[in-house]
């Protein structure tokens, strides 16, 4: 399925300055900073380009990658490309690999192809496997909620894979509070290492506490990933002067608008006066915003260049905040 394994040795410093942090209250440790697969790894993406990125990512200790049945482009392409580069670079370090895949948005047409079912949960799983070669992954997620399927049949979908040795721990992505809380203790009652919920969170989004997923993750003692932390370059000196010409926002505006863009540039300039005020940029004070909270177990993070993952990682530097700075913030972000 995949072409001949290539020699590729990590640095021997990796583990050296990443710091990692307890799914909850498990046994499992995510890197503070982890890979999305989101973007660019997708079939416009230069297989180069791709390698570069991994290598960067595991040579400073980054050892989550995190994946979807359905991200690309097309949908699975970036399982197909996941799997053709741990297949030939790092098949040797396998055991120093979190890998994570979901289920729960449309993959394929028909009835069968989305949502919280048995029958979509775990023939979604068995393509993912395929997809990056792959006998089992370490999390596997429902990706959203299904409001059609009972919640006690997605949760059994989810025990039958770990108990199938397909998966090692669960997660949730998407959820909210009260819903967390139901899926936990059925889970609980059936015995599934459920560990981790992956969320939307960031300065300028701030649902999961609104709609009490923080609050219930930490309660029952479970880990938090946040996605889209710098809500999709907002929080980066990107759009600091206006909407660059080479911007997503110009060439791909499918996940962020010209609109969205010029209603927040005011916020974004205030919080860019405080990052300067702290020596950090914006991008940095805003992973370091979230991981400064013990809630947090890992920022996932995507990238285009491995300067961004170096860059997200400088964030590590200094994520103590002084109660005026975080006053500000939130005065900035909320008002």
């Amino acid at each position: 399925m995949f072409e001949p394994t290539f020699d590729y040795t990590p640095a021997a410093t990796r583990y050296d300055s990443m710091r990692y942090n307890r799914c909850g209250t498990s046994g499992l440790k995510l890197p503070a900073i982890s890979l999305g697969f989101w973007h660019n790894f997708g079939d416009i993406t230069p297989y180069e380009q791709m390698k570069s990125l991994v290598f960067t990512a595991f040579d400073h200790g980054i050892t989550h990658f995190d994946l979807a049945n359905n991200y690309g482009p097309e949908p699975g392409a970036a399982e197909k490309s996941a799997g053709r580069l741990i297949h030939q670079y790092f098949a040797k370090h396998r055991d120093e690999l979190i890998v994570s895949t979901k289920a729960g948005y449309e993959m394929w047409s028909g009835p069968y192809g989305f949502g919280g079912s048995r029958k979509y949960l775990i023939s979604s799983l068995d393509q993912s496997l395929e997809r990056l070669g792959l006998d089992y992954v370490d999390i596997f997620y429902h990706h959203c909620p299904d409001n059609d399927t009972p919640l006690e049949e997605t949760m059994g979908a989810l025990a039958q894979i770990v108990a199938s040795g397909k998966a090692l721990y669960v997660g949730l992505s998407n959820y909210d509070g009260e819903r967390l809380a139901k899926a936990s203790a059925i889970l609980d009652e059936l015995h599934v290492p459920f560990i981790i919920n992956q969320n939307k969170y960031n300065i300028l989004d701030r649902t999961v506490e609104r709609n009490g997923l923080k609050d219930t993750a930490k309660k029952l003692g479970k880990g938090l990933i946040t996605f889209c932390p710098l809500e999709q370059g907002l929080l980066t000196d990107r759009y600091l002067n206006g909407i660059p010409a080479d911007s997503r926002v110009a060439h791909d505006p499918r996940f962020l608008h010209e609109d969205r863009v010029e209603s927040v540039h005011a916020k974004i300039v205030a919080l860019n006066d405080i990052a300067y005020q702290r020596g950090q940029t914006l991008a940095e004070m805003s992973l370091a915003w979230l991981l400064r909270d013990d809630t947090v177990t890992s920022v996932l993070a995507g990238a285009s260049k491995p300067q961004q993952i170096l860059d997200n990682i400088g964030a590590l530097k200094n994520t103590e905040f002084s109660d005026e700075e975080l006053a500000a913030i939130d005065r900035i972000a909320l008002g």
